[in-house]
């Protein structure tokens, strides 16, 4: 959370001062890259249908494949470990708890339509992205003003949000008050795209039926709701591996992070450990190889800025208007 705090006020630093052409910017930091899912995704995509690595926000795809990389091996980890969006829904969840007593749990026949919400805003991204745009379609829109300032879009859907915006942003956060991670459960198509990801993970929380007391304990702590006292590997697309269960059980060995049940269980901190080394790895490797800092400069990014506000920086579903100069121009490319 620090870290993400630390990006955005430096990226906010670096928009102040590319606002004026007579003051030299502060450096733009490419970590920013990582609120990008949408655009990092394309680039991806583009890349595993071109080879070609777009360089207009590649730290984005880096991090992108960190976080898949993490969901391969510790399912959702990155939500309950890394993702701001997640602290801040679990704290503002835990104050509602505090303010009356109790967090909410929704009805069965209430929370499985709610949460094929965030599957069904996932399926609408993928089908737009991955079956209906070409790679010379992924390619315009990649090359296209919008996306070469998504990140400065972003930063100004926050600091300048509509009334739609603000009245969204409260719901949520007041919805969050009543149901712990409400955004998380129910609408995060982020969450749900590694929540897939993650039913390819072999580490999973494991029960050991002749330990478990049947306390219930691990189920009561879940921020996911999941039964976890009632199977004996928790099989869940939920699960963010987040360990409370593991925590809050009174008996050794009783739950753990197992590949398989006859395996050994890995410690808590290994876990937590695993997950950091490979964001680490997988970020220093895009730094090293060259693919983090992006292929626009400084006074592309000023000029810009000054007219953020022309129609040529909107989108619509994919589509973003290209150069009105030079449709073709391309910002470079590694292959």
């Amino acid at each position: 959370m620090l870290l993400c705090l630390w990006i955005g006020w430096e990226f906010i630093r670096f928009y102040q001062t590319s606002l004026d052409p007579a003051i030299p910017p502060t450096p733009r930091p490419p970590g920013v890259e990582g609120f990008l899912p949408i655009s990092a995704l394309m680039t991806l995509w583009y890349f595993l249908q071109t080879g070609i690595l777009h360089t207009v926000h590649p730290a984005g795809m880096v991090i992108l494949v960190a976080i898949i990389l993490m969901s391969l091996v510790f399912k959702k980890a990155f939500c309950s470990w890394m993702c701001p969006v997640g602290f801040l829904s679990e704290n503002i969840g835990e104050f509602g708890k505090k303010l009356f007593k109790r967090n909410f749990v929704l009805p069965v026949w209430l929370d499985i339509p709610l949460r094929s919400l965030k599957y069904l805003m996932l399926g609408f991204l993928i089908m737009v992205v991955f079956f209906q745009m070409s790679a010379q379609d992924l390619r315009a829109f990649l090359d296209s003003p919008y996306n070469k300032v998504a990140d400065v879009k972003m930063l100004l859907f926050f600091a300048r949000p509509s009334a739609t915006t603000i009245y969204v942003i409260t719901g949520l956060a007041v919805l969050s008050l009543f149901v712990k991670n409400f955004w998380c459960r129910f609408l995060c198509p982020y969450g749900a795209l590694l929540g897939f990801v993650g039913l390819f993970s072999p580490f999973r929380i494991t029960r050991n039926d002749d330990a478990c007391t049947d306390c219930g304990k691990c189920a009561k702590v879940c921020p996911s709701a999941i039964k976890v006292d009632k199977v004996k590997r928790v099989w869940s697309d939920e699960c963010t591996t987040c360990l409370e269960c593991v925590d809050v059980c009174p008996v050794g060995h009783a739950l753990e992070v197992k590949a398989h049940r006859k395996f050994k269980g890995v410690k808590p901190v290994l876990v937590m450990t695993i997950v950091v080394l490979i964001f680490l790895l997988t970020t220093g490797f895009g730094m090293l190889t060259g693919y983090w800092n992006n292929s626009i400069t400084p006074e592309e990014y000023s000029r810009r800025i000054q007219e953020i506000d022309k129609p040529i920086y909107d989108h619509n579903y994919g589509y973003a208007p290209p150069e009105p100069s030079s449709p073709q121009t391309a910002p470079g490319e590694i292959q």
